[in-house]
């Protein structure tokens, strides 16, 4: 029997399309959630679903759950695919590997992607365009940049998933106190310079072996996205843009990376160069796409885990369409002005190279345990921002 992988956070809509990848492979792929009605649950490619302590409420229950599971030999392999498991269990990566694969970096480097200004001032000294960021030392510093900075600006959490916590400043007076409330749930965030509507919106997506040499890229064009003002993308294509993935390959080798990330850049309409706006140091939310377009990223991370390394690819088709359409595409359509005008229309729910992040006839449970969990959670406040938030 081939290895069995363990599945975190299988309440994301990421979880469903990587089960999905290994699962169709026959390998064995059991999903843990804290949450009891799990999309990834739902799947028939899950052969067994663990509900397992929360990574945010009880991290140290968690990780002694990961690592009994690990020692016990119920699994081989370890995918921990989003922020709330990795931010736990990075710091351990060593010792969980003295019992399972554990395709991904340590916690050092894994904070220094996590940490936006790290990350920038790395990329600056790497000769990679980025948007013009500082971190202010006080209030001082505050007024010194609202007397010599355009408005308006960004105020972004150096640590956070999505686009929790970010703000913008239209006036001094907002900036001081916009710059207040984020700072108490994230300290001593980033103040950047706001890159006006207009440019496209690119993510690189990275496979590293253990030597930080790409063993795979992968770059995407975002279409659509929920909110329309910024969001996690309800409908993007493949591009081939090779000096764009040099570019990020180039910055994750200079972090020493290992396993999976996704580097975004946006192209500022005022001079047309693409700057980095951060590096996601994950499995990111379109990973449907790569694999729709023929470069299986979950299965090459797990192969890469297992045999040690792989031989590079970056073969894959370019004009994939792959959508998110419920709910994100809907709430698109319901919160675009221009909603009848989009092009592809919003009503082309067919074509030879239009793919879905959930919808599958093959394996429909996802979509039900979606919409159940919708249902038992929709009285519960913030969901839905949580929800837009994690599914980025």
């Amino acid at each position: 029997m081939k290895p069995a992988v363990l599945v975190t956070d299988a309440w994301q809509r990421k979880a469903v399309p990587i089960i999905r990848s290994l699962g169709r492979r026959g390998i064995p792929v059991l999903a843990a959630d804290n949450r009891r009605w799990s999309m990834g649950f739902f799947s028939r490619y899950c052969v067994k679903s663990l509900v397992c302590p929360s990574p945010e409420q009880e991290p140290e229950r968690f990780l002694q759950w990961v690592l009994t599971l690990a020692r016990r030999g119920d699994f081989q392999v370890l995918f921990a695919i989003d922020e709330r498991s990795l931010d736990v269990l990075t710091p351990h990566r060593d010792s969980l590997a003295q019992h399972v694969k554990v395709p991904m970096v340590n916690g050092d480097t894994y904070l220094q992607a996590r940490d936006k200004a790290l990350t920038l001032n790395l990329a600056q000294r790497l000769g990679i365009p980025c948007p013009r960021t500082v971190l202010a030392e006080d209030e001082g510093d505050l007024r010194t940049m609202a007397a010599t900075w355009d408005f308006p600006i960004v105020i972004k959490p150096r640590r956070s998933s999505g686009s929790r916590g970010l703000k913008v400043a239209s006036s001094p007076e907002e900036l001081v106190s916009l710059y207040r409330s984020v700072a108490k749930d994230y300290p001593r965030p980033l103040l950047q310079e706001f890159i006006p509507p207009g440019g496209e919106t690119l993510g690189v997506e990275v496979l590293m072996n253990r030597n930080s040499e790409p063993r795979a890229t992968f770059v995407h064009r975002r279409l659509r996205e929920y909110p329309p003002q910024g969001g996690p993308s309800t409908l993007r294509e493949s591009i081939a843009a090779p000096e764009l993935a040099a570019e990020a390959v180039r910055l994750l080798k200079a972090m020493d990376w290992y396993g999976v990330a996704m580097v975004e850049f946006k192209r500022d309409p005022r001079d047309g160069i693409l700057k980095l706006m951060e590096v996601n140091p994950k499995f990111w939310g379109s990973i449907a796409l790569p694999i729709a377009a023929g470069l299986d990223f979950p299965y090459l991370l797990y192969r890469l885990a297992v045999e040690g390394d792989i031989p590079p690819t970056s073969s894959y088709k370019t004009g994939v369409l792959c959508r998110w359409l419920i709910p994100g595409d809907i709430l698109h359509f319901l919160h675009n002005p221009r909603r009848f005008h989009l092009t592809p229309s919003f009503f082309q729910f067919r074509g030879d190279n239009l793919y879905y992040d959930l919808e599958d006839l093959d394996d429909p449970g996802p979509m039900w345990g979606m919409l159940l969990s919708a249902v038992t959670s929709l009285a519960a406040p913030g969901f839905w921002k949580r929800y837009f938030s994690a599914n980025r």
